[in-house]
């Protein structure tokens, strides 16, 4: 299949370019030229055959896509949280799955070593994985526990040495297949919940790959499976206990989500406006029609919209007085935006729009995951719900 030309233009109908810094938008270019000449010409044919592109790796390392908020004494960036929103809405208009691998990096395998690991620990990974030498996963979801992660099974008993022995399944595992580490969370003697690093080799440790997916193509997705691995107690995260530990990382890639989805929605906008003004129809471009007008105009103030609650979200991230309520509403905003804007999209497109010649199928696939990995669209609902009448839907 022959690579189209990559000519997005980001809409920015209300000028929030003006809200952000010199050094933002020197962030988003840079990003942004490396998915028009590495990965847009190549995405669709990996997305097709269902490959994950291990290249990617390396180059999301070398681009400061890893950790960009954690210090740079660790190998991080040393930015703030809107340049790491920046980064994750570009990656996302390229394919979500390639957003994925860094939001896994980052947030789920980097931010809990940074946070709650030990001086030793922080020395020993997370250089390897902000350079892209190492990638990890993160290990929360079961298959029998996802929404309610309370109830793991997972778990490691103490054998009286310097070592414990963990033995359990996870699921829905993004990037397992290619990992050198797992950032696992289970219970331990007491029932607590605590997060261990496994690496790649230890005895009774695999990761099969999850095969015939509709979505997140391009993305490699396994299980962790633990079969009485021995692993030393200095690879349990020293510094957190409970459910607030893999909840506080969820937080913080739920925050790249909610960017990184509104980069899908500006790709879809940014060929369904371009098509409309291409093809014709009874005599004149489809764009001067009222109902293709309608669509576009909807597209545009709902994008708009989700691009200020980012801002907004960005800066109290930065700081430090965002709660997670408000990451789960901009997550499941962004979520919902990006799959109407899609769909519509398509159905501009009209038979076009299902073929790989364009993005946009590719992305509502791809949104299908979004909308439900990391706090399912539901759940989301009723995070904000129980936030304003102190009410638990939950149980």
């Amino acid at each position: 299949m022959a690579a189209k030309t990559d000519n997005f233009q980001s809409p920015d109908y209300f000028n929030v370019d003006d809200l952000l810094t010199e050094e933002h938008k020197l962030i988003r270019e840079s990003v942004r030229n490396y998915v028009k000449k590495e990965i847009s010409p190549i995405i669709e044919d990996y997305a097709q055959r269902a490959a994950f592109p291990q290249q990617i790796i390396k180059q999301l390392g070398d681009l400061g896509c890893f950790g960009p908020t954690v210090s740079e004494q660790y190998g991080g960036g040393g930015l703030d949280y809107i340049s790491y929103g920046i980064m994750m809405q570009e990656l996302e208009r390229g394919d979500s799955g390639v957003r994925s691998t860094a939001s896994v990096q980052g947030s789920l395998v980097m931010f809990p070593i940074y946070q709650y690991g030990s001086e030793a620990q922080r020395n020993k990974y997370l250089p390897k994985l902000a350079s892209g030498e190492w990638l990890g996963c993160f290990g929360l979801t079961e298959p029998n526990h996802g929404s309610d992660p309370a109830g793991m099974l997972t778990n490691f008993k103490d054998n009286g040495d310097e070592t414990v022995t963990l033995n359990g399944a996870k699921m829905w595992i993004s990037n397992a297949p290619f990992s050198q580490i797992a950032v696992v969370w289970a219970k331990d003697d007491a029932g607590d919940v605590k997060g261990i690093i496994v690496e790649r080799g230890m005895k009774g440790f695999t990761t099969p790959t999850t095969h015939s997916k509709w979505s997140l193509r391009a993305s490699a997705t396994g299980e962790l499976v633990f079969d009485n691995v021995i692993v030393p107690k200095e690879n349990i995260l020293p510094n957190v206990k409970g459910l607030k530990g893999p909840l506080g990382c969820l937080t913080k890639a739920r925050y790249g989500i909610a960017w990184g989805a509104i980069g899908a929605a500006m790709d879809c906008y940014h060929i369904a406006l371009e098509y409309s003004k291409e093809r014709v129809q009874f005599g004149k471009p489809i764009g001067g029609f009222q109902l293709q007008q309608k669509k576009l105009a909807e597209m545009v103030t709902e994008i708009t919209k989700a691009q200020l609650l980012n801002w907004r979200l960005g800066t109290l991230m930065n700081e430090g007085k965002v709660t997670p309520a408000q990451v789960s509403m901009a997550k499941r905003n962004a979520c919902e935006v990006a799959t109407n804007i899609c769909r519509d999209a398509r159905q501009m497109l009209g038979g076009m729009g299902i073929t790989g010649e364009y993005p946009v199928m590719r992305h509502m696939m791809n949104l299908e995951s979004v909308i439900t990995y990391e706090g399912t669209h539901d759940i989301h609902l009723l995070i904000t719900g129980m936030d304003i009448t102190g009410l638990n839907a939950f149980k």
